[in-house]
């Protein structure tokens, strides 16, 4: 996508599963790009040759993003080597274990929000100044937030607190998009389904649970990350376009709008 040549990207957990294939399709698309990652530094380098053979400027850090000091260190190592912000990818966030509503205390409840929605918000804070700044020298600007399948239908069981973390997500897209769209910021979401081979479902869910989900794919099939990368690639080039407040559902035909 010629419209993203040159733009400058900011992906946060950018090092592996969903979040390091959008940030290898945007060095692809001909973007400059930033990648945060907590713990996965092997994954952050092995975009460095990517990055290399395509001619794109690349760097990655790691910072705590349950912490308002650490995402603004964050943007501002982004903006000091790119050089400024078109594009933010609001990536990170975890499930972090499947509990009911009376297993899940204050301060597990507390945790998943803080890592779904609260490190999104303060990401998000920290770098909208400079997506303002080029979205008034450069025609635009855009943010792509990661919400799920699970905030548009509640999750499987023992999703609550991250459902109700990944719905808030999609309303915070919604009236993110209102507030800054006239300063030419564009933001939407993006709501994945089951996608396959990631450390997510890996992690969280059961061969038996993924057949079942698969069974009532329209397409017959879980999705890849690639499936969610291509994605948001379309979006983060809508910089300068008409597309904003959006959710793109990627689940199959699972849930449409």
């Amino acid at each position: 996508m010629t419209k993203l040549l040159g733009k400058r990207a900011l992906v946060t957990a950018g090092a592996q599963g969903i979040g390091l294939a959008i940030a290898r399709h945007l060095l692809e698309a001909g973007c400059d790009v930033f990648v945060h990652y907590r713990s996965s530094a092997d994954g952050a380098r092995s975009l460095e040759a990517v990055a290399n053979n395509l001619g794109r400027r690349y760097a990655h850090a790691s910072a705590d993003l349950t912490e308002t000091e650490g995402c603004e260190a964050l943007v501002s190592a982004a903006v000091q080597f790119l050089g400024g912000l078109d594009v933010l990818i609001n990536n990170a966030g975890s499930l972090v274990a499947r509990k009911s509503l009376a297993e899940a205390d204050d301060a597990f409840w507390a945790e998943v929000m803080s890592l779904n929605l609260g490190s999104l918000r303060r990401v998000t804070r920290a770098a909208l100044p400079h997506l303002i700044a080029a979205a008034k020298s450069g025609g635009g600007a855009s943010i792509v937030n990661l919400s799920s399948l699970a905030g548009r239908k509640g999750g499987h069981a023992g999703s609550l607190v991250y459902s109700t973390a990944k719905g808030a997500i999609l309303t915070f897209t919604r009236s993110l998009a209102s507030e800054v769209g006239p300063q030419g910021v564009r933001v939407n979401a993006l709501a994945p389904g089951l996608i396959l081979g990631t450390s997510f479902h890996n992690t969280h869910t059961t061969k038996q649970s993924a057949d079942a989900t698969i069974a009532g794919i329209p397409l017959g099939r879980g999705g890849s990350a690639e499936d969610v990368a291509r994605a948001a690639v379309y979006l983060a080039s809508e910089y300068d376009g008409f597309i904003t407040g959006a959710t793109l559902d990627i689940n199959g035909g699972v849930y449409g709008c």
